[in-house]
């Protein structure tokens, strides 16, 4: 009997357990990157394209460091795939408009919330400055 009731408080334990944001799952976050080129003062706009081979990142819920990094293709389109619910911040790297960063570099970032299985979610266009 004892080994009955450890059986059934083991499976109950796993199967209470609640998977946090992460890879595992079959939802995904997509968007898009734009660049904006300026000159080295900001002042005059140079171009704007979509932003190939951009490095895109993601934060697994509220994890301090990035969980996966992938590169834009060619249209500027990324898309991070097998996700599970929960929430995650995209970010990509961006020269500072402002001037005012020591290292001259920005992020720029966007919050998503996968909120059900098999969903898609648009994390819409993030543009960044060059």
């Amino acid at each position: 009997m004892r080994k009955i009731i450890l059986l059934f408080c083991l499976v109950l334990f796993i199967t209470s357990c609640k998977k946090e944001a992460g890879e595992g799952g079959n939802s995904s976050i997509k968007g898009k990157i734009w660049v904006k080129d300026y000159n080295a003062t900001f002042t005059t706009l140079n171009a704007e394209y979509a932003g190939a081979d951009e490095d895109v990142y993601i934060i697994y819920g509220n994890n301090t460091s990035y969980g996966d990094k992938i590169k834009a293709s060619p249209d500027g389109s990324f898309e991070f795939k097998y996700l599970r619910k929960g929430d995650y911040t995209i970010y990509v790297y961006s020269k500072d408009k402002t001037l005012t960063s020591p290292s001259g570099k920005v992020t720029m970032t966007v919050n998503a919330t996968i909120s059900k299985k098999k969903e898609v979610v648009d994390a819409g266009t993030i543009t960044i400055y060059n």
